[in-house]
């Protein structure tokens, strides 16, 4: 694979150092420092473009998907996180803005809180708040003429809320490895869609103890025959590192390399159809020495090193 120079892009600000749900709570701003700090000892923060949060109302855009109810309870019971979690779109759609402009070729975005249980409740759901990764989706299609989204989540949690959004949208390609018996309880393999989004739904349960042979064989089996026929124009990331072994919510015993196949499977597809299009976006991963070691081996692989 091609090696880049400074063309992945790296979201990272001290506002996703705020905000934190309680004292002890595992989504911690730890999570950030720790994932800094091992970027920084491994070199690879120095050889990332940089990205600022995108600048002016990103509100408009927040609210393509969730409602003003949504939005404004959010705003008033939790404002720390409701900064911190605004902080986080501007992020994620800055990412999409560069990308798609082809200043870069990919980016991860060091961001939190993570957002793809985020529905529309008006309070945090498990751990989210707002869906930034389904709002990037809308971003890139609304805003640059991508017809088709491909979201590709590894998180050890389903994405329910993503699922419900696109449910019926044959324009985004839902795609998720997860145990649907873990937190929210949804992500039976059988909810595939509805309507003209029939099909478009792709949910892959897999159990505890899950090990990397398992899921790069789900990567290799479903994942890239179902991204072949949909010819995505942007792939987007829900990448959530508490897949990773030893991770405190999950049970999964998935090990650095294959995050590492992982990314190039993807990045394959993407250089297949997209011109390499993938914006990649923190979901979950507890075990903060874990997150770290997992994060950085993903963006050693956007920037082609591994």
């Amino acid at each position: 694979m091609a090696k880049y120079t400074n063309k992945t892009g790296l979201i990272s600000d001290s506002v996703f150092l705020q905000h934190h749900i309680a004292t002890g709570h595992p989504e911690t701003p730890k999570r950030i420092s720790y994932i800094q700090n091992t970027l920084k000892e491994s070199g690879v923060l120095q050889q990332v473009s940089k990205i600022g949060l995108k600048i002016g109302d990103v509100e408009e855009w927040i609210k393509t998907l969730h409602t003003e109810g949504h939005i404004a309870s959010i705003k008033k019971n939790t404002p720390i996180a409701h900064k911190v979690a605004i902080a986080c779109v501007r992020g994620c759609l800055a990412a999409v803005d560069r990308v798609a402009s082809k200043q870069i070729n990919n980016a991860f975005c060091l961001s939190r809180p993570p957002g793809h249980h985020a529905l529309n409740t008006g309070r945090e759901e498990g751990f989210c708040y707002y869906n930034t990764i389904a709002i990037a989706a809308r971003y890139a299609q609304k805003q640059y003429g991508f017809k088709k989204i491909l979201i590709i989540d590894w998180d050890y949690h389903h994405g329910n809320a993503t699922e419900a959004m696109f449910y019926d949208d044959p324009s985004v390609l839902y795609f998720s490895t997860h145990d649907q018996f873990a937190y929210p309880g949804t992500g039976d393999p059988a909810k595939k869609g509805i309507g003209k989004g029939l099909g478009f739904n792709i949910n892959v349960h897999l159990p505890c103890g899950t090990d990397d042979k398992k899921i790069i064989d789900v990567y290799k089996s479903i994942l890239l025959p179902a991204a072949e026929k949909f010819e995505p124009d942007m792939i987007l990331i829900s990448a959530g590192f508490d897949s990773r072994e030893e991770d405190l919510l999950g049970c999964f015993d998935i090990t650095d390399a294959a995050y590492v196949t992982m990314t190039k499977i993807v990045m394959k597809i993407a250089e297949k159809h997209c011109d390499g299009r993938v914006v990649s976006m923190l979901e979950g991963g507890y075990n903060l020495q874990g997150i770290a070691k997992a994060v950085t081996v993903h963006i050693k692989t956007l920037l082609g090193e591994v």
